[in-house]
């Protein structure tokens, strides 16, 4: 099979994927923004090929690129994992006929409010929500659903963007900074109190292989807007409880209804008072390192899995659930330099062999804001085997690690 690969170069982690598909036997061609002189030669000696463009995000290069690729041989796909590739890519599939994810499915993927009207119809329990392209339309939405709300990027990714609101005053401050009104268009939801989560799959033909259930510690909004937080993310072991079985039942259901076809998944949730809700999903994989988490909880190279599920249409292995997992963020006293952590030692002596990797930025490095994500500053990736105790390590952790800045 001939696969060619978005962005293999950057970011980082994008090399494990083309290094998957060549292990289960596919030429990969990249196409990338970088010069070939930039690949370094293990990634070179990955691929079969490889198309530079300007810009993986413009139509016509990407296009141009794919055809000049079909003019020389036979494409069986074309795969992109990146979320702001997702469109792109599936129109430029689209347009040379070659098979994967449609372009009406990539956009509900991206489209917050067309994804919940879609799934509403299919009675998927969603937020109320609306697209706003004017102060009007939002003050009408919020005097009929009521305060809060979540303004978001109708395109966004996570919690990239979001703001909640509480009032007309600030809602319509909030409009007014995203240029509403101007010619923008952002999501308006109801906001949804309750416990907050994810559910990601390896889909084939539609239906999920891999499933995996992960638990934010706190709600995602809250994470990123206090510094003071140390928030983690734990995946559980547990997903075969029952108490799982309404969230699985309709992540299959979402799955099956946008016809997402063979892809992986990412699907957001909220658990309160009003039951179960579906918050958003996107075909691809999560962000955060989690894959690096799901593949040391469940003894897989889950990219291998990722790459048979594509060239072969099939999985080697299955996850053992032998360990829950997870991240926890370390977050900088404040914004500047690296100074130095306080309580590593004791992190190290106490759990340290359950920890998987970190990532420690040495002293004199630049901070990163905390909206930038888990990922963005320092890090801990851990397992143990049992969820309630990975979670009482994450809070220990919290309470005993500092990072000084200034």
């Amino acid at each position: 099979m001939h696969v060619l690969f978005v962005a293999p170069h950057f970011p980082s982690y994008q090399r494990h994927f083309v290094r998957a598909m060549h292990s289960v036997g596919a030429r990969v061609t990249g196409i990338g923004e970088a010069h070939p002189s930039q690949l370094d030669d293990e990634l070179k000696s990955w691929l079969h090929g490889y198309e530079q463009v300007p810009s993986v995000v413009d139509e016509g290069a990407l296009y141009d690129a794919v055809r000049r690729c079909q003019k020389r041989e036979w494409v069986d796909r074309l795969e992109c994992t990146i979320e702001a590739h997702i469109i792109t890519t599936a129109k430029v599939r689209e347009a040379t006929r070659i098979p994967g994810p449609s372009l009406q499915s990539a956009m509900l993927c991206r489209d917050k409010p067309m994804m919940k009207e879609f799934l509403r119809k299919h009675d998927i329990p969603c937020a109320q929500s609306t697209g706003v392209d004017s102060l009007e339309e939002g003050l009408a939405f919020a005097r009929r659903v009521g305060f809060p709300l979540i303004v978001k990027p109708r395109a966004g990714a996570g919690a990239s963007g979001t703001t909640r609101v509480d009032e007309e005053q600030h809602l319509v401050q909030t409009l007014r900074e995203m240029n509403v009104g101007r010619g923008a268009s952002v999501a308006l939801e109801e906001f949804i109190e309750g416990h907050e989560g994810f559910y990601d799959t390896l889909s084939i033909n539609g239906r999920p292989v891999f499933e995996f259930v992960s638990h934010y510690y706190p709600n995602v909004l809250d994470a990123m807007r206090n510094r003071w937080i140390t928030p983690y993310i734990v995946s559980t072991n547990r997903i075969d409880a029952s108490g799982y079985d309404e969230l699985k039942a309709m992540g299959r259901k979402v799955i099956e209804v946008m016809e997402l076809g063979t892809t992986a998944t990412h699907m957001e949730w909220f658990y309160g008072p009003k039951g179960l809700k579906f918050s958003e999903i996107g075909s691809r994989p999560p962000g955060v390192g989690q894959w690096d988490v799901y593949a040391d909880g469940n003894d897989i190279d889950i990219y291998r899995e990722w790459a048979n599920a594509v060239v072969h249409g099939r999985v080697e292995r299955r996850p053992s659930r032998r360990f829950a997992s997870g991240i926890i963020a370390l977050r900088p006293d404040r914004d500047g330099r690296i100074r130095g952590y306080e309580g590593i030692d004791e992190v190290q002596r106490r759990f340290g062999q359950y920890i998987c990797r970190a990532h420690l930025p040495p002293a004199g490095w630049p901070t990163q804001p905390i909206e930038a994500g888990y990922m963005a500053n320092a890090w801990i990736q851990m397992r143990h085997p049992d969820y309630d105790t990975m979670r009482e390590i994450f809070e220990v952790i919290g309470r005993t690690v500092k990072v000084r800045a200034g």
